[in-house]
């Protein structure tokens, strides 16, 4: 994470303000906040997703929705700091690159890019101190301290270790159903429950429609939920997928609390992603359980504010705003 202030001073006419983005896969919020925690506007736009547009291209997206929250708010020129949690910044020299990208733009006087999952940490707690685990589409994890230190991982699927999130749970699924109908692996309902959710009465017409795309791959985040309730109902293949989701959820956890010294200490542990925030029980309490047991003290909450909040939260930081100004922020989001 690094800070970019090329002007060495600060414009004149530049308002003592924060542009906050949180920039997901899918969707894009941006709020421009005073330093007094006045949302003065904001807007939402679609994702982004530098490895699919390239980076400049993804830029001139999310600068559309900057562009119209500015209007809304009758915002003109820049502003004190840029504060940008964005998706698919998962390697420190990928935020760098990015926060240059950004500051290019004249947004702010200085620009701050970190990976999106510390959005959601910071919206879940009202100090810079804890550990998130964000599962959504796949499986991510950061901590930090108010001393600026931080506990992360690549975040890059398979190629860095990384098992589960909805993506990988559904792949997992597949895998078994697939093998189940066919004989090389063990009975499960998943072979009857997956193809169903689609109108389908067998595992080889649903391979059949994924493969030929009469079943979009995008459709395949469809299976989570219904691995959860083939779980839910017994089924012991599907259990297994779901107490292993746990374990690399809790995994994560206290490997970055103990990065971080916090691993005997009372410190919260927040969950995030469409998975996760599903509260599905589970997979819940199994990770309360186990959690329970390597980290005895952490606390365990499920992240239902606005990302957004969290990125302009840590720009209020970096102005040194209060703890009623941070509150005031909190309360136009609750």
């Amino acid at each position: 994470m690094g800070v970019t202030d090329p002007s060495g001073g600060k414009p004149a006419g530049t308002p003592r303000a924060v542009l906050a983005i949180d920039a997901g896969n899918t969707k894009t919020d941006v709020a421009f906040v005073g330093a007094d925690g006045r949302v003065l506007a904001s807007s939402r736009g679609p994702g982004f997703q530098p490895p699919k547009a390239g980076v400049t291209a993804a830029i001139d997206t999310l600068a559309a929705t900057v562009e119209e929250a500015r209007a809304k708010g009758g915002i003109t020129g820049g502003v004190e700091h840029v504060s940008a949690c964005l998706a698919n910044a998962d390697l420190p020299v990928e935020e760098r690159q990015l926060t240059t990208a950004l500051q290019d733009r004249g947004w702010g006087r200085t620009t701050q890019v970190r990976n999106d999952t510390f959005a959601i940490l910071r919206a879940g707690v009202d100090e810079p101190r804890g550990v998130a685990v964000v599962c959504g589409a796949g499986i991510n994890c950061v901590g930090m301290l108010p001393d600026g230190r931080t506990a992360r991982f690549p975040a890059l699927g398979k190629l860095s270790g990384d098992w589960g999130g909805g993506g990988g749970l559904a792949e997992e699924a597949l895998w078994h159903a697939a093998r189940a109908e066919d004989g090389r692996g063990e009975p499960t309902a998943l072979a009857a429950t997956l193809p169903a959710h689609f109108g389908l009465d067998s595992m080889y017409a649903l391979i059949e429609a994924l493969h030929l795309g009469h079943v979009t791959a995008a459709r395949r985040h469809e299976l989570a939920p219904v691995l959860f309730a083939t779980s839910a109902a017994g089924d012991p293949v599907a259990r297994s997928l779901v107490h292993r989701q746990a374990e690399e959820v809790v995994a994560m956890a206290t490997v970055a609390l103990d990065r971080l010294e916090l691993l005997g200490e009372e410190v919260p542990v927040l969950l995030g992603g469409s998975v996760l925030a599903a509260r599905h029980p589970e997979l819940d309490g199994r990770i309360r359980e186990l959690l329970a047991v390597r980290a005895p003290k952490a606390v365990v909450e499920v992240v239902t504010a606005a990302p957004v909040l969290g990125a302009a939260l840590m720009g209020l930081d970096h102005l040194g705003a209060t703890a009623e100004t941070r509150a005031a922020l909190r309360e136009q989001y609750a």
